[in-house]
C-alpha cells in the first residue's frame, strides 16, 4: 500500500502530533508499506526523499509552530509521482487543504486523524476570542464531513465529534508507543548525567511547556510536597514558554538544586529520563489521547491527573494511579501525590498496573488498526468509482473542492455569531 500523509508538525519538531505522525510512518513502512510525508521545514530538519518539505514562516506568532507557504504545483508534482492508494491528513487547514485538494482530485481516499481540540490553541493567534474557538470548532467539524473516515485518538473525541454531527465513518485508534522501548530505559544513567541524587524520589512530567497544558497547576500542587519531603526533586522534560514560571515557583519551594529542568528530549534520552522517574503528574484537558501518560506508565511510573479527554481512558482511579475531577483544587492534587508517595504498597500496585494498562498501546497493535481502517477506506471508496479519473474529471474535482472549502470556512466565519450543533457540543 502507498499512503501519503499530510501534517503540519514533524520532526525534528518535538510534540504529540509529529510523534504520532512519526510512529505511524516507521511502523507502517517496517509493515512493507510505503509512505511519503509533505510537511512544512523546519529549522535543523534532515533532507529525505520520503519527506517533502514545504517551505514555511518559522515560529508563528512566537510559538514554536510552522507555517507553510502555498506551493500547489510542487506537492502536486509531488503526488503524482507517488500515486498514492490513500491520503491521511493530521490537520484540518493550511497542509490539510492541500490534502483534501489532492484527494478529490486524484480520487483518492482521504483520513483525517482529530488530533487536538483545536479551540483550545486559539491563544496562538491574534485576536484570540470566544467567537475564534467557534470558527476552529466549526471548521474543524466542517473538514471532518469533507473526508471519507476520520480516526479519533479517543473514545471521548469519538464521542464529542458525533455530538459534533460529524456524519462519517469515526474509528477510535490511539497513537502507538513501544512499550519495550519505554520499559526498558536506563534511569540510573539518565540520574547521573543530569546530577540527580541516586537516592531521590523523582516527580516528573514530560511535554510541550506550553500555555494551554496547565502547568502552572502542577507547579503549584508539586511545590508542596517538594517542600514536605526533602527527598524528593521535580524532573521537567521539555520546553515552551510555561517552564520559567514553572521552574521559578518549584525553585522557590525546594530551591534549585532540586528542580531538573533538562529541555527537550527524544529517543533514547526520553525513554531513559521516564525511567528515571519514580511518579508522573499532569494536569492537561487539551489532550485528545493519554499518549504521555501511556509512556510514563509503560517505564513503571504511576500518575497523577486532572479527568478530562484521552486521559480518563487510561488513567483509572485507585488502579493505575490517581484520577483526581477536572475541577480539583491544587491542595486535593497535592494529596493524591502525597498517598501516592507514602503509601508503598499502594503506589507498587499501581506500578504494575500502569505497566499492564500501557500494553494496550502497544505499536504494532495500534498499527494494524489504522491498516486495516486504511484497508476498509479503500475497498469502500472503490466501489463507489467508475473509471480513472481523465483530466476533464479532475478539473471538476478541482472545482468541487475548492468550492467546499470555501463553504466549510464561511460556515466556520457563520459560527462566530449563529449557534451549531457543533460549537454547542461539549465534553462530558
Amino acid at each position: 500500500m502507498r499512503i501519503a500523509m499530510f501534517t503540519n508538525t514533524y520532526l525534528p519538531h518535538v510534540g504529540g502530533v509529529a510523534r504520532s505522525v512519526k510512529t505511524l510512518e516507521d511502523a507502517c513502512r517496517k509493515l512493507g508499506h510505503e509512505v511519503k510525508v509533505i510537511a512544512p521545514q523546519f529549522d535543523g530538519a534532515e533532507e529525505s526523499p520520503d519527506v517533502l518539505r514545504m517551505p514555511a514562516i518559522q515560529n508563528f506568532n512566537g510559538s514554536d509552530f510552522c507555517v507553510q507557504l502555498p506551493m500547489p504545483l510542487v506537492i502536486r508534482d509531488f503526488i503524482e509521482d507517488f500515486a498514492p492508494d490513500i491520503i491521511h491528513t493530521h490537520h484540518p487547514f493550511l497542509l490539510g487543504d492541500s490534502a483534501l485538494r489532492e484527494s478529490w482530485k486524484m480520487q483518492v481516499p482521504i483520513i483525517f486523524t482529530h488530533h487536538t481540540l483545536y479551540e483550545r490553541y486559539t491563544h496562538y493567534v491574534p485576536l484570540d476570542s470566544p467567537a475564534l474557538k467557534r470558527i476552529a470548532i466549526q471548521l474543524a467539524t466542517e473538514y471532518c464531513n469533507l473526508c471519507d473516515r476520520v480516526i479519533a485518538p479517543s473514545e471521548s473525541i469519538a464521542k464529542l465529534l458525533r455530538d459534533r454531527e460529524v456524519t462519517v465513518p469515526i474509528t477510535c485508534i490511539p497513537t502507538g508507543i513501544d512499550v519495550a522501548a519505554f520499559s526498558s530505559g536506563d534511569g540510573t544513567a539518565f540520574r547521573k548525567a543530569a546530577g540527580i541524587p541516586e537516592k531521590a524520589r523523582v516527580i516528573g512530567h514530560v511535554g510541550r511547556l506550553a500555555k494551554e497544558k496547565n502547568l502552572i497547576f502542577v507547579a503549584e500542587a508539586v511545590a508542596p510536597r517538594l517542600k514536605a519531603d526533602p527527598e524528593a526533586v521535580f524532573l521537567l522534560v521539555g520546553d515552551g514558554d510555561a517552564r520559567e514560571e514553572m521552574t521559578a515557583i518549584l525553585t522557590a519551594a525546594a530551591g534549585k538544586e532540586r528542580v531538573f529542568a533538562v529541555g527537550k528530549k527524544s529517543g533514547k534520552e526520553l525513554t531513559d529520563a521516564y525511567a528515571a522517574m519514580d511518579f508522573f503528574v499532569f494536569a492537561s484537558q487539551s489532550e485528545t489521547q493519554g499518549i504521555v501518560l501511556a509512556e510514563a506508565m509503560a517505564a513503571g511510573n504511576p500518575v497523577v491527573a486532572l479527568d478530562g479527554p484521552g486521559v480518563r481512558e487510561i488513567l483509572k482511579d485507585g488502579f493505575n494511579g490517581l484520577l483526581l475531577p477536572a475541577d480539583a483544587s491544587t491542595r486535593d492534587y497535592t494529596a493524591a501525590l502525597e498517598r501516592l508517595m507514602t503509601d508503598e504498597a499502594f503506589s507498587n500496585s499501581c506500578i504494575q498496573n500502569a505497566r499492564a494498562s500501557a500494553a494496550e498501546y502497544e505499536t504494532a497493535r495500534c498499527t494494524e488498526r489504522m491498516i486495516h481502517a486504511y484497508q476498509e477506506t479503500i475497498a469502500r471508496h472503490n466501489r463507489l468509482l467508475d473509471e480513472d479519473p481523465m483530466p476533464w474529471d479532475r478539473f471538476i474535482a478541482g472545482v468541487g473542492v475548492e468550492w467546499e472549502l470555501l463553504s466549510a470556512k464561511v460556515s466556520a466565519a457563520a459560527a462566530a455569531v449563529i449557534v451549531t450543533p457543533a460549537t454547542e457540543a461539549s465534553l462530558d
